[in-house]
């Protein structure tokens, strides 16, 4: 049907081109059930194009500042106007959303931390004819919610290939830290640690806001439990409070992490942290600007049905350092 429509739009205005009557239109053509199409004659306009990122990330956190900083990069590099904002309140962050579609931008970014509470959010983008990409988490719900692809890393497979490399480094019982409840990504990345793990593994929940807390109870596991041999952290900041809980523990827990800041990255160089799986944050907001720009100039799509993987990679003490100089550019 999508492409009986384009066939028409281009014999239309070939006619109109061959009947000298002028004129370029900017409209988006979009059915009641299909993804929204933008007719050939979209592509020679002026209008500049306008994508809202809306992240689950909160302001400050050094993980989705580096997303931010691709997709100002994307907007500059494409001449594409782009906005930012996000909040690790589902409630707020769907609030964003709509607010992006009254305002009728051209493009929507959105990470899925809690996919049931932005579902009508981004189903009403979609019906409206936005086209939707998806970020980071929210990957088994993306296309059922009408996105047109997810990028990002599969948080079962990055988390599976972090737990073998502890079980290959001599780790037998992980503690596997939580730091954001609800966050389907963050169960599904110790789901997988378990499996590629073949040991034993424990999961512990954490409020990332007091990180004071989190290094007490991190060091209250370690010290009554000296059977743990691995620490496994699913945020930066929270491998840097298992590094510090370690401290006068007796414990000699081999300690990994999600995600890179640069005291993880120095952590790693110093040996202090074994590994961090790096999903390429930057990748996660440049290219789907990208891939907007794209799908509206040349409906092009990229994955066929499946998402673009920006990960897992992992920085060891083999490359950290190189890392380090790429992260104070931020864009590792």
């Amino acid at each position: 049907m999508l492409h009986a429509r384009r066939r028409f739009a281009g014999a239309v205005l070939l006619a109109l081109a061959l009947t000298a009557v002028a004129g370029c239109s900017n409209r988006v053509d979009s059915g009641a059930t299909a993804a929204p199409t933008v007719t050939p004659a979209a592509r020679g306009g002026t209008h500049t194009l306008r994508v809202a990122v809306v992240t689950h990330g909160a302001p400050g956190d050094p993980f989705w500042a580096v997303v931010k900083n691709g997709a100002v990069q994307a907007a500059k590099d494409l001449h594409v106007r782009v906005s930012y904002q996000g909040s690790g309140v589902p409630q707020t962050q769907a609030q964003y959303i709509d607010a992006a579609v009254n305002q009728h931008v051209d493009g929507l970014v959105v990470s899925m931390a809690n996919p049931d509470a932005l579902k009508a959010s981004i189903q009403r983008a979609v019906g409206q004819g936005i086209p939707v990409i998806t970020i980071n988490s929210g990957e088994a719900q993306s296309a059922a919610f009408g996105a047109i692809t997810h990028v990002g890393q599969d948080e079962s497979v990055a988390g599976e290939a972090a737990g073998a490399r502890l079980a290959k480094s001599g780790a037998h019982h992980v503690l596997c830290v939580i730091h954001e409840a609800g966050n389907i990504g963050l169960t599904q990345r110790c789901q997988g640690a378990a499996k590629g793990l073949s040991g034993t593994l424990d999961t512990l929940q954490v409020n990332i806001n007091n990180l004071a807390q989190v290094q007490a109870t991190i060091r209250a596991k370690l010290t009554a439990d000296h059977s743990i041999d691995g620490v496994l952290a699913l945020n930066p900041a929270v491998a840097m409070a298992a590094v510090a809980a370690e401290s006068g523990t007796g414990s000699k827990a081999k300690i990994a992490t999600f995600d890179l800041s640069g005291d993880v990255t120095s952590a790693i160089e110093q040996g202090r942290v074994l590994f961090a799986v790096d999903q390429q944050p930057y990748l996660q907001g440049y290219l789907p600007v990208q891939l907007i720009k794209l799908y509206h100039d040349n409906d092009n799509t990229l994955g066929g049905g499946k998402p673009v993987l920006t990960g897992p990679g992992f920085v060891t003490k083999d490359n950290a350092a190189k890392v380090a100089q790429l992260a104070k550019e931020g864009t590792r």
